[in-house]
């Protein structure tokens, strides 16, 4: 249906029901249909990895015009079916849903042949579908009866689907709850033209899944104009104001309807965003020609990526294609292929806070070889901080293995006392739930460092049998000022007290890791069998974040992990051991001629140096 004149808005006005009002109850049953558990697998139609942070939902809207008496052709819908299986496993296909308006006029031959050709996702690919105003031929709401529809694409259709939770009880409207991306999403399938009834269903549904992110398809929601920008429509208007400005659950809508297809962002009454989606395309070449819209959460990258393309035209050979179906394979504008970002986390935390690990005491992170291990909580510095609270000079970090590499901090130059601050910040893989705030800097310099007591014996440690040094470390956002080249930890003393000739200058230590001026990681070290300074340099670190990093020498090479993730710039020059000359070891800082300049700017967490090779799954954070 084209975008709607203020006139066509009028003509629908006879067809809406009057929505839900607030503090209704649900006094029916919340599923008319028993439904198998959500956590059997769909067989069939290739793997799906309901872990993997990247998974797809296919979305189908309005095929009427390949249900249309003895005009239909089901060959897209089949087709776009067939891709949606054989592509499941390689694009972590989670489910489907379709829009309405499946046929044309809603005969029980039209319907028989819809049927048919939704058997091809029978048993191989969990989906949805929802009534739209042709499939049941009237503008009459939910509790309209039986219909040809409700005979083929009711309850019991779904009944045997893993995802499938449960109907209202007059069947027209359904629910779905995926597992993927390593959580659950509840899919919600309301009729064209729900009724109070459908919507107190609806509030039951949502009540009871009271922690699940909730995408809600319709087949009337929203219109667009020709720019691509949507809004709601005369019935789309009632269903916000009644029930999805309401629950903040409900992040993204998708309905069919209207064209041309569209998006807006609406703020609902929880002061978040709730993308509002059309997508239709029986305004096209051959009806759509069974057009997929193909939604691929990426719940890493905290982003939504969009395409639509008909894999029917695109299984034709090219050399047989028409310029129209040629034309017609994807749509790339701005309204049919388009990202969305996210942040799934912060987005859903009023309803579903996310579980962080809780922490860990330094005997369950000290594996054999363990050397020193420091931490910034109450285990590490012997009493519980308060955040933002000043770090004094003199404070002792201590050395939980029990080495004697206790660490003491220290003012660099003239700082001022807040220079260092306890911080309730850290990483949710941390061990420790707590960092130390550092404010370093240049013009003039300034920072604190943590340092080892003369005589301690990491300070001349050889690592000669393998070595891995971990850190956790967070950039400031907005991050300020010029800090490069700031030290994250080193062992001071010069090289060239070492006997070390080749390296940069004699006057650097023997090792350390620092951020350069792009905020790529540096880690430079010079082992104790050569005259070398093999160094490691990551990509740039990002800004408002935590970062694990990760240096694991085997005594043949070193390696440096950012977050798991072996580098690229990794030196294959042997070495062995760590030219050490038997000075303090230091978290905060690197010397350059045996003389501190700035200090480090951002947080610091727990850091563990072990003396041998760790595999990334024995890091503090484990990486399989």
């Amino acid at each position: 249906m084209p975008q709607p004149s203020l006139g066509r808005r009028a003509l629908l006005t006879a067809a809406i029901a009057v929505p839900a009002t607030a503090g209704t109850t649900l006094t029916g049953t919340l599923t008319g249909t028993a439904a198998s558990p959500a956590h059997a697998a769909t067989h069939g139609g290739g793997r799906f990895d309901r872990e993997n942070p990247r998974f797809t939902i296919g979305v189908l809207p309005d095929t009427q015009y390949l249900f249309d008496e003895d005009r239909s052709d089901p060959a897209p819908v089949r087709q776009a079916f067939r891709f949606l299986t054989s592509e499941r496993e390689s694009r972590n296909i989670a489910f489907m849903t379709h829009l309405g308006d499946i046929t044309e006029h809603g005969t029980e031959q039209e319907i028989d042949l819809a049927s048919d050709a939704f058997r091809t996702l029978d048993g191989r690919l969990s989906y949805s579908v929802l009534a739209g105003n042709h499939d049941i031929n009237g503008g009459t709401d939910d509790q309209r009866g039986d219909s040809p529809y409700l005979d083929k694409f009711g309850p019991d259709r779904f009944a045997r689907m893993s995802t499938f939770r449960g109907a209202s009880p007059d069947g027209y409207n359904s629910y779905h709850v995926l597992d993927a991306g390593g959580r659950q999403w509840l899919v919600l399938a309301l009729d064209w033209r729900v009724s109070d009834k459908g919507l107190r269903w609806a509030q039951g549904v949502i009540d009871a899944n009271s922690k699940l992110p909730v995408i809600l398809t319709t087949h009337d929601l929203a219109w667009s104009d020709d720019s691509g920008k949507a809004s709601l429509s005369e019935f789309g208007q009632r269903l916000w104001d009644a029930f999805i400005r309401r629950n903040d659950q409900i992040f993204l809508t998708l309905n069919g309807h209207w064209w041309p297809p569209g998006r807006t962002v609406l703020r609902n009454d929880a002061g978040h965003d709730v993308h509002v989606h059309i997508t239709n395309y029986q305004d096209r070449y051959y009806g759509g020609a069974g057009m997929v819209r193909l939604y691929a959460f990426d719940v890493v990258r905290n982003v939504i990526d969009v395409e639509t393309l008909s894999p029917w035209l695109l299984s034709r050979d090219p050399d047989d294609r028409t310029p129209l179906e040629a034309e017609h394979l994807e749509l790339t504008g701005p309204a049919d292929r388009f990202s969305i970002e996210i942040d799934f986390d912060e987005r859903f935390a009023a309803f579903a806070p996310p579980v962080l690990p809780p922490p860990r005491p330094a005997k369950a992170v000290m594996p054999r070889g363990t050397v020193a291990y420091w931490r910034f909580d109450a285990e590490g510095l012997g009493r519980a901080g308060t955040d933002g609270a000043v770090i004094p000079a003199g404070t002792v970090a201590r050395d939980l293995t029990g080495g004697g590499n206790d660490l003491t901090m220290e003012l660099l130059h003239a700082s001022a006392p807040e220079t260092l601050k306890w911080s309730a910040e850290h990483h949710d893989g941390q061990p420790a739930h707590a960092s130390l705030r550092f404010d370093g800097g240049k013009a003039p310099d300034r920072g604190a460092v943590l340092r080892s007591a003369a005589g301690a014996p990491i300070n001349g440690m050889k690592f000669e049998s393998g070595y891995t040094i971990e850190a956790f470390i967070k950039l400031p956002e907005p991050f300020e000022g010029d800090h490069a080249w700031m030290g994250i930890l080193s062992w001071e003393g010069r090289s060239g007290d070492a006997g070390k000739s080749s390296g940069w200058s004699p006057d650097e230590p023997t090792c350390s890791l620092n951020v350069s001026g792009e905020r790529f990681l540096q880690y430079v070290v010079y082992p104790t069998d050569r005259d070398a300074d093999p160094t490691s340099w990551s990509h740039a670190l990002p800004v408002g974040r935590w970062t694990h990093v990760a240096v694991v020498n085997d005594a043949r090479r070193t390696i440096m992990y950012v977050d798991g993730s072996k580098i690229a710039r990794n030196p294959s020059q042997p070495s062995k051991g760590i030219s050490t000359l038997g000075r303090p070891f230091t978290i905060g800082g690197t010397q350059f001629a045996l003389k501190y300049g700035q200090g480090f700017y951002g947080w610091i967490g727990d850091v563990r140096i072990v003396s041998r090779a760790l595999r990334p799954k024995e890091f503090l954070t484990p990486y399989v």
